[in-house]
């Protein structure tokens, strides 16, 4: 997809390729405060050559549009569990599941810490300037061992369906442990008990419909996981040591962007563009 830059009236305006906002770049060695979300500290797994040139050099990403029927979904789900939240009783998914002992948690703060932007969990990260951040979807109560639970909800359409024994065997799905592994983190970090078990609840829609006919109808399915919290101290310390250097670090070989990137970069500089790149294709298949 072919991003246009906007402004917040829909007009078109030129694209920089930098971040406009100051805030949002990290100079190495500063002293002020930083936050690190969730969603960057999981692009730094992925691929630190990225996250550098977004966080440090301050290159901005083509955007994309949101998922909104996605988000709607969240909204809605958000909804229900905060009606039993009020009455402190289980939602019908953890009933369905054997999973009565669990009620959605009763905190004040319940709402703040869903807010990505402006709220969410946040831990500094030992006597360092970085502050860690995410904005959860749901903390659930183990009203039987007094611990919080991690949980997310995920609307997803797969005609395979959606099992415990098959979900985390997709390799599209490996961002979402180190998404839960992340919150526990941040909750462990601002004194909770936690559980060791999280959960997904998955809403994955239905096409054994006839038509469409204004509904669409999902299976909802509910996805046990459980944290591993242990290797995030090492990779966050590496992330800050990546982030107080000058030196662009290596990037992953199976990174797409940064493949696309070296390519354009070598084409727009060779004349003999078309050539180039089918010599390259043909080396990569042979």
């Amino acid at each position: 997809m072919i991003s246009l830059k906007r402004n917040k009236k829909g007009e078109f305006v030129k694209a920089t390729g930098i971040r406009s906002r100051a805030s949002s770049i990290y100079k190495p060695n500063q002293t002020e405060d930083y936050k690190v979300s969730r969603g960057r500290f999981s692009n730094f797994l992925s691929c630190p050559r990225c996250f550098y040139l977004d966080r440090v050099r301050g290159l901005a990403e083509p955007s994309s549009p949101g998922w909104t029927l996605n988000t709607l979904t969240d909204t809605l789900l958000k909804k229900e569990f905060d009606t039993c939240r009020a009455q402190q009783k289980p939602h019908r998914i953890l009933v369905e599941n054997n999973l009565s002992h669990i009620v959605p948690f009763q905190h004040d703060d319940i709402e703040h810490w869903r807010n990505s932007l402006s709220g969410g969990l946040q831990v500094r990260f030992k006597d360092t300037n970085i502050i860690l951040q995410g904005g959860v979807d749901d903390v659930w109560f183990n009203t039987q061992t007094e611990e919080v639970i991690i949980a997310d909800y995920k609307s997803q359409q797969s005609n395979y369906g959606v099992s415990q024994e098959t979900y985390f065997k997709s390799v599209y799905h490996d961002g979402y442990k180190t998404q839960l592994d992340f919150y526990a983190y941040l909750l462990k970090g601002m004194g909770f008990k936690v559980s060791k078990d999280a959960y997904l609840y998955i809403c994955n829609a239905i096409e054994k419909d006839d038509g469409f006919f204004g509904k669409m109808h999902f299976d909802e399915v509910l996805i046990h996981y459980e944290v591993k919290t242990d290797y995030i101290d090492d990779h966050v310390q590496l992330m800050i040591d990546t982030m107080n250097s000058d030196k662009l670090p290596e990037s992953n070989e199976s990174c797409e962007n940064c493949a696309y990137a070296r390519m354009r970069g070598e084409s727009e500089n060779n004349s003999n563009l078309k050539s180039d790149i089918s010599n390259t294709a043909f080396k990569i298949i042979s």
